[in-house]
């Protein structure tokens, strides 16, 4: 069996696994640890995720790549992200469940908790409610509204599988938040690039 046929059967197990604990059911946090548990085993195959088929961007006008693992369509959707050192977002929520897990590298993650009332659709107040670095052995979770920003610092990539309940390319409900200002944007319309299908 060939690598890429490996990769593929190992994904699918892997969304088979993840279908089955979060169909028909209300996702909590508790939930989002077992889907955790079962993307580390996923990650914990080093030998059929690597930057030598997954590379992180190398022309100095971006900062990341993401790959989009799981098939147009089915949910939930998986994807690959190899970033470089350097690469940081503004604080946003996702509009569905998520779930980050190291392959390799080291990423910072802030999260933040909102402290208006959401009374003004395109302004928000948030504060830093804790810090976590993701990176193998160590994932984080969010559920649909929770807010949260990544900074990748140091000198060495990350890879790192991001899956999600819907796929991004669908949640136009998305927002961040300018630190700032507090300034409400749309997040996939401003921040988001397009995601880059595997190689078969």
């Amino acid at each position: 069996m060939t690598t890429q046929s490996q990769r593929n059967a190992a994904i699918a197990t892997t969304l088979a696994e993840v279908r089955a604990l979060t169909a028909q059911r209300d996702i909590d946090r508790a939930t989002l640890a077992q889907v955790a548990a079962v993307l580390q085993n996923l990650a914990s195959r080093k030998d059929l995720f690597s930057f030598a088929d997954f590379p992180p961007p190398s022309d100095g006008t971006t900062t990341s790549t993401r790959y989009r693992l799981s098939e147009e369509g089915q949910l939930p959707a998986l994807y690959l992200n190899a970033i470089v050192p350097g690469k940081k977002t503004i604080p946003h929520n996702h509009d569905t469940w998520a779930v980050i897990v190291a392959v390799q590298g080291d990423e910072l993650n802030r999260v933040y908790r909102r402290t208006d009332d959401g009374g003004s659709p395109g302004q928000a107040s948030i504060e830093l409610e804790r810090e976590l670095v993701v990176r193998p052995g160590t994932p984080i979770s969010f559920l649909a509204q929770d807010i949260h920003s990544i900074h990748v610092v140091g000198d060495a990539p990350t890879l790192h599988f991001h899956l999600y309940g819907r796929p991004l390319e669908t949640l136009t409900g998305r927002i961040g938040i300018e630190p700032e200002t507090g300034r409400i944007v749309n997040y996939n319309a401003t921040q988001m690039n397009r995601s880059e299908k595997a190689a078969a």
